[in-house]
Parts: structure tokens; C-alpha cells; sequence
């Protein structure tokens, strides 16, 4: 598990802030924030809005993902629970997307 240093920055930059304000805006308030650890390469905020889209935010770490989900306004921080779960909606589309090569099979 990575874990974040000094030199590692907490706070979210303008993009990452301004993404964030983007997909609550589009779909919905309030819109649900799961921030997950991804290793090396920081952390993921998977958003999901009222509406069942999701969406997703890099950032440096879990701390700035947290800090994210502070600074945006109608996005709260969230579990992967059944209700968060319940939420999401996942067309065919993105089934197939998620598949890759293995969905003309």
C-alpha cells in the first residue's frame, strides 16, 4: 500500500477541484465520492451521481481525495454500501468498454 509523504501534495489542484464541480453539476446533487488507493500512483475518487453516472477523479493520494470531497459542495464522501452500489447504473455500453478485446468474443 502506498503511502503518502512529505513531498506528496494534499491538495487538490483547480482541474481536479473543477472535474469534480463539473460531474455534480451535470448530474445531480448530491452526488456520492468513493475515494479508493490505487498504489503508487495515488488515488481514484469514483463519483456517482443521483442520476446512477459515474465518474472518476486522479489525484496524488487518498489525504487529497479526502480533500477533494471537502471542497466540493453536494459531493459527500461515501462507502461502497449497498446504497451507494444501488445507484449506479451501468448501460451496455460501458459493459462492453469494461470488457475490452474479450466483449467480440
Amino acid at each position: 500500500m502506498a503511502e503518502e509523504t512529505e513531498n506528496t501534495p494534499t491538495a487538490p489542484t483547480a482541474r481536479q477541484l473543477a472535474s469534480a464541480r463539473g460531474f455534480v453539476a451535470k448530474h445531480g446533487k448530491p452526488a456520492r465520492a468513493v475515494v479508493e488507493n490505487i498504489g503508487l500512483a495515488g488515488a481514484r475518487v469514483v463519483l456517482v451521481g443521483p442520476d446512477g453516472a459515474m465518474g472518476d477523479v486522479l489525484v496524488a493520494g487518498v489525504e487529497t481525495g479526502a480533500a477533494l470531497v471537502e471542497q466540493v459542495d453536494d459531493l459527500e464522501a461515501a462507502e461502497w454500501d449497498s446504497e451507494t452500489v444501488k445507484t449506479v447504473k451501468i448501460g451496455a455500453a460501458h459493459r462492453r468498454k469494461m470488457a475490452g478485446p474479450r466483449a467480440g468474443r
